[in-house]
């Protein structure tokens, strides 16, 4: 099971003491976060792509070929790449580009978004986002497995003879996850595709995602993927410990209360009960973690946020010490002791290129 932390990327006043760190700062920031999860043994870095204030991450690709530079283990990817407003053709080529940069250790998180003006900024209508969304990945499909392509649409040119380089490393395309929080049809496209499910998994109830999951681990079968408890799920999640959780919950509340995407809202002992919000001891971050097995299955990637609501850096990277020390190892030893043993692990670039190569092996001549 892979471990790591993902990043909206945003730009929040500290409300402790009214301070906003520059663009600047936060860019610089990121790039120490996903080092330092490196350093403490996690497995996963995630940036977001947003396109507005107060969010900086408008180039994910760029970020992450920074980031792949500087380390040399860490699976580096996006929390959402909008399929919506990008054209597929450059999605194409920069992700397997920053394959071939990273010795493929890149996947991406496909997404509508969540922020409605971004798509006039692009030349798109909301209105056309589920849409938008299943043609638009179709292409990017083809654009990865076909070497020539000939191919037209309702929302883009039409595209002749068309060849998208570099060609995926090794012959294989990234790894696609497709976020969703709330719409069934996103599940049912990774489904149909093979591909993996990532629930967000921060702001709704575990009935929610349950449901979400279920759906798509359904139609991951239906489709002839294999079995339902062999599809790949990923997961959101949100935490923040102390060594004891009345520390942790005194020094978090400030953040949460004034929080852009959850403040004025629910109580921090509300959203904490209603949602997977955890707030409290490294022990009952386990815990509650290992709990959400009990109502996906076993999954495949576990995703903490932890850099966000105004936190300085030096509070984020004590978090990290705290993941890498004292909880994801407990986790990685209880979710290997239960994961069956045909339930795949997270695919990885080296697990496809060997799938890809036993495929071509037993092809009769």
């Amino acid at each position: 099971m892979q471990f790591g932390v993902f990043s909206v990327s945003d730009i929040t006043t500290d409300p402790t003491n009214g301070r906003t760190p520059s663009e600047a700062e936060r860019v610089q920031a990121i790039v120490t976060i996903a080092k330092k999860a490196e350093e403490v043994g996690l497995d996963v870095f995630a940036l977001g792509e947003h396109h507005n204030p107060p969010f900086f991450s408008s180039s994910p690709t760029t970020t992450l070929a920074y980031i792949a530079a500087q380390t040399r283990t860490l699976q580096l990817s996006t929390a959402t790449t909008l399929i919506t407003t990008n054209d597929p053709v450059k999605i194409a080529e920069d992700y397997a580009m920053l394959q071939h940069l990273t010795g493929g250790r890149v996947d991406l998180m496909m997404g509508r978004g969540n922020t409605g003006p971004v798509y006039p900024w692009f030349g798109q209508d909301i209105r056309n986002g589920l849409p938008l969304a299943v043609e638009n990945y179709a292409l990017l499909r083809r654009l990865w497995d076909t070497d020539v392509v000939d191919w037209s649409g309702q929302y883009r040119t039409p595209l002749q003879g068309f060849t998208s380089t570099p060609r995926p490393l090794d012959g294989v395309p990234p790894f696609v996850w497709h976020g969703s929080i709330r719409s069934p049809q996103i599940a049912e496209q990774a489904a149909y595709y093979g591909d993996g499910f990532f629930s967000n998994h921060i702001f709704w109830p575990a009935e929610h995602t349950a449901r979400m999951v279920e759906f798509y681990r359904r139609r991951f079968e239906h489709h002839g993927h294999g079995a339902a408890d062999q599809a790949i799920v990923g997961l959101g999640g949100q935490v923040f410990m102390r060594k004891n959780s009345q520390d942790a919950i005194a020094e978090f509340r400030p953040y949460f209360d004034n929080a852009p995407v959850y403040g004025h809202g629910p109580s921090l002992e509300d959203f904490s009960r209603e949602t997977p919000l955890t707030v409290g001891s490294p022990q009952q971050v386990i815990e509650r973690t290992l709990g959400f097995r009990e109502y996906v299955g076993d999954y495949q990637r576990q995703l903490f946020l932890i850099d966000h609501a105004g936190l300085p850096l030096k509070t984020v990277l004590e978090q990290l010490d705290i993941l890498g020390e004292e909880v994801v190892p407990v986790l990685r030893r209880e979710f290997a002791a239960l994961k069956p043993a045909h339930v795949p692990d997270a695919p990885t670039h080296a697990s496809r290129v060997a799938a890809r190569r036993a495929s071509l092996e037993e092809v009769p001549a």
